[in-house]
């Protein structure tokens, strides 16, 4: 930032204009070129001499002054601003909905909203002649709406290396008109960079998942702070642009599919492991319950090596993945 305020000459404070009443300008302007019409006439119909200042006077208000007047009348709708500049330099902005009056040789200026509206007409001179007209209608006005952004997804490289595909939106809004228009050239394009290079600062921080490691934060588990993260680090590469970034919060999150088979039986492996671990935690519980309550009751007197029988076929049968099949021995254990 700071080589960037070293070789480029920043805008930093908006100033906002105290327009005049556009309806009352548009009335007495409107009255003036009547009137300078019929000073007009009048001058052409008079025989004496001042008829020819009478003439003068009409025309150039009617046909020059007055016309150039109207061009000074701007309409805002609500969240709208017009950054104005008068012969090359900034003089101000006009906030706020209403009907106002300014000078009307300023021009509004506003890089960021270039859209272009194409309308095609067909010529049926021949089965494939088509004549093909484009227009391109420029927007001067600056949105002070909360917008959004929703970026193309990318491959990137978490903190252990693998590749990752990643998509984040952003909600956002113009804060400093003067920033947005003169310090950059498209706001709209500058912030959608931006925020492609602070997602990657922050990705390779966080690894994607650390599969059991509760206590270290990754992209999957812990969102919030992420994203949180992301919002501070796009809020200071766009303040220049007189940017304020609302939110930030990560749309899409998967492997790259180079690496995504291996990872989904990483996975599965680990859950795997996670659940036989339960299993037989829970398994040893019962079997030990299971004595207790058969020493307890004194139901049968069990000596160590059919304790151990025992704790084997309960162990087998809890533990198994299928259910037992039962084999009944009519013999002696001996």
């Amino acid at each position: 930032m700071s080589e960037f305020n070293k070789e480029t000459k920043l805008i930093n404070e908006e100033t906002v204009l105290k327009a005049k009443s556009g309806m009352a300008m548009l009335i007495l302007n409107t009255i003036l070129i009547l009137s300078a019409f019929a000073l007009f006439i009048f001058g052409i119909n008079s025989t004496h001499a001042t008829g020819v200042v009478f003439i003068i006077i009409g025309a150039l208000y009617a046909f020059l002054i007055g016309p150039i007047l109207y061009a000074g009348l701007k309409i805002l709708k609500p969240n709208e601003a017009l950054v104005l500049t008068l012969f090359g330099k900034y003089y101000g902005t006009l906030k706020g909905e209403g009907f106002y009056f300014v000078n009307p040789f300023v021009s509004a200026v506003n890089p960021g909203t270039r859209s272009t509206s194409t309308a095609t007409i067909s010529l049926e001179g021949s089965a494939h002649d088509k004549n093909v007209k484009e227009i391109s209608i420029n927007n001067k006005k600056i949105s002070l709406k909360a917008m959004t952004l929703n970026n193309d997804k990318q491959k990137i490289n978490d903190a252990l290396g693998n590749p990752i595909i990643i998509g984040i939106v952003v909600i956002w809004r113009v804060v400093n008109t003067a920033k947005a228009v003169f310090n950059v050239d498209n706001y709209t394009e500058f912030l959608s960079i931006q925020c492609d290079s602070a997602l990657r600062n922050i990705v390779r921080l966080y690894p994607y998942d650390t599969f059991g490691d509760d206590n270290e934060k990754t992209l999957r588990g812990s969102s919030m702070e992420i994203a949180k993260n992301l919002q501070d680090e796009i809020q200071k590469k766009v303040e220049v642009a007189g940017l304020e970034i609302m939110e930030a919060r990560i749309t899409h999150l998967a492997y790259a599919p180079e690496i995504a088979a291996a990872m989904l039986q990483r996975q599965q492996a680990s859950a795997v492991i996670d659940a036989r671990q339960m299993i037989v935690e829970g398994a040893v519980g019962m079997v030990e319950m299971a004595l207790e309550k058969l020493n307890e009751n004194e139901i049968v007197q069990l000596d160590e090596e059919r304790k151990a029988a025992m704790v084997s076929n309960l162990l087998v049968v809890l533990c198994g993945n299928k259910d037992a099949q039962p084999i009944v021995n009519s013999g002696s254990l001996y």
